[in-house]
């Protein structure tokens, strides 16, 4: 699949996510399908677990897909997709088809991948299958109202989140960092990555080599969300970038020995207050909230072989 385009230098004119959906002005991970699709290409079939992508996309028995897609329950995206898979080999080795077998993508929300989807993500990647898991990543539970997810951030306010004189700060915990998680407790895991939809060629490019690892990949992309997150919608783009310029959120690939590989880095790290200061998800914070979010910014970097100096916050 795709062997004779490893990688691309501008994005393919094609589009296999078209007008017609009611996602949110400036929507986040609806950029995420469109690059995603368009890296595809045409030879694909997507799995789509419950979340926005699901109820946004499908309203009227309709759909913005020039491709198969399917739903599945916000549990089981990898359980669907193995049978697919499991399915497409068996009836091409039983010679009951000539077509070329597809790229098989799962895109799943942070709900659908991280908490209640991650069984059936692990056991997938587990038992070997031919599949991409792609999750969109807008560190809540957005289509049902903006509750807590394991990727909201610290200090973020959620509706089950709410920051206040008891809670100060909003969220408590950190968040949870799946790549990292996939990456190093499933042998059979041939290609993962992370990706921003501020960088559209490095996500297209990782799609690509996701589809041609011959085996379980997974891709982790950062679709900021204007309603989620309460920043204008066309700032989009501006925030994503911003995220990585700031260490909130980091590009990388694993490489075929575990490593970690950055993909960009910036040449100069800004500090999270300007990330933070953009959204109103983090107006309620204090000194000492941002600071820990600074602290929990630069841990991660380190983890990734990110080192960088972070300039002091504007008075």
């Amino acid at each position: 699949m795709l062997e004779e385009i490893k990688s691309l230098r501008k994005a393919p004119r094609e589009e296999c996510y078209v007008p017609g959906h009611r996602t949110c002005a400036g929507c986040g991970p609806a950029l995420t399908y469109r690059q995603v699709a368009k890296a595809a290409g045409k030879n694909t079939i997507f799995i789509g677990p419950t979340g926005c992508m699901y109820v946004a996309n499908t309203s009227y028995g309709c759909g913005p897909w020039t491709v198969p897609w399917i739903h599945a329950q916000i549990t089981n995206g990898g359980a669907v997709a193995s049978g697919i898979e499991a399915a497409y080999k068996a009836i091409i080795r039983k010679k009951k088809t000539d077509a070329e077998f597809p790229a098989i993508i799962v895109m799943a929300g942070d709900g659908g991948s991280t908490d209640i989807g991650l069984q059936a993500l692990s056991a997938a990647f587990y038992r070997g299958h031919d599949i991409l898991f792609i999750c969109y990543d807008n560190e809540s539970y957005a289509n049902t109202g903006i509750q807590t997810s394991p990727t909201t951030p610290y200090g973020a306010w959620t509706t089950f989140t709410p920051a206040g004189p008891v809670v100060p700060e909003g969220k408590k915990l950190l968040p949870k960092d799946n790549p990292k998680i996939m990456a190093h407790g499933h042998p059979e895991l041939k290609y993962l990555a992370t990706a921003s939809i501020g960088y559209p060629l490095d996500l297209m490019n990782k799609v690509r080599k996701g589809i041609n690892a011959k085996g379980p990949a997974y891709l982790h992309i950062h679709a900021p969300c204007p309603k989620g997150w309460s920043f204008p919608s066309d700032k989009t783009v501006e925030l994503a970038k911003l995220a990585v310029d700031t260490g909130m959120f980091q590009l990388y690939e694993l490489t075929e020995d575990r490593q970690y590989r950055v993909t960009y880095q910036p040449k100069e790290l800004k500090p999270v207050e300007e990330y933070l200061k953009l959204q109103g998800r983090f107006a309620h914070l204090q000194p000492e909230h941002v600071a820990k979010l600074q602290n929990f910014a630069q841990g991660r970097l380190q983890e990734v072989g990110i080192e960088a100096t972070v300039p002091p916050a504007a008075e």
